[in-house]
């Protein structure tokens, strides 16, 4: 449950809890305690009120927290801050939240600097984002901005080099070049990469697939972008 893992972690910055007065169990039971453990407010409230804060009564199961996510901020001013190499994760129109948590959690998992989410056209990092992350999002390096394009923007001025995935790229990410500041697209399973941010990208590249699958999910395709990345910091060579 998100709340309890937002509770678990010391590195969550819960300011307080609020609680269905019908809510009970041995979830329930432990967010609780969790919660006192660590000395946060406890609030009960009707029903309703715990799902017009969650935003999601389908998966609020009775409890939301106000957690502030340390790894969040602006992107503008996080690069302000940054030198030296960077690699990132941009999502452009990616709107399932179990996508998002993935994506997140796999850049964490590779060590790559964050992943640059924006508002239009993504969820917020809420309860479906920081489960499917397994609670990874809670501190996760996670950078907003309005939308994909102007987060291209921002990445061109920062002396980024952003780089698409799109399937039907002629280059291969095994052998494309990856400078020291770079930014990987990675558009929405229908649509691809916007036409908007498409214009702005610098070059492109693909993942090669076979046995006729005509591309990777979002997150696996993250996954796959994220640990090359990796490999190639690492000065580790491809298998044979």
């Amino acid at each position: 449950m998100p709340v309890l893992e937002a509770l678990l972690d010391e590195r969550a910055q819960v300011a307080k809890v609020v609680v269905a007065r019908t809510a009970r169990g041995e979830a329930i039971d432990r967010i609780l305690a969790a919660a006192a453990e660590r000395a946060i407010r406890v609030e009960r409230a009707d029903a309703q009120r715990v799902t017009r804060i969650s935003r999601n009564g389908r998966h609020d199961q009775g409890v939301v927290a106000d957690v502030a996510s340390p790894g969040l901020a602006e992107l503008d001013g996080w690069l302000a801050s940054r030198t030296g190499p960077l690699d990132l994760l941009v999502l452009d129109g990616v709107t399932n939240p179990a996508n998002v948590g993935m994506v997140i959690r796999t850049a964490v998992a590779a060590g790559l600097d964050g992943v640059v989410l924006p508002r239009a056209g993504s969820p917020d990092v809420g309860p479906l984002v920081v489960k499917a992350s397994a609670g990874v999002a809670l501190a996760a390096p996670v950078l907003r901005t309005a939308t994909a394009a102007e987060a291209v923007r921002l990445l061109h001025a920062a002396g980024l080099e952003v780089i698409g995935l799109a399937a039907t790229a002629v280059t291969p990410i095994w052998t494309t070049a990856v400078p020291a500041r770079a930014a990987f697209v990675l558009g929405n399973e229908t649509d691809g990469v916007s036409a908007a941010v498409a214009a702005t990208v610098d070059r492109w590249c693909a993942i090669p697939v076979q046995g006729g699958v005509e591309s990777l999910n979002v997150a696996a395709t993250a996954a796959v972008v994220a640990f090359e990345v990796a490999r190639r910091r690492s000065g580790a060579t491809a298998p044979a």
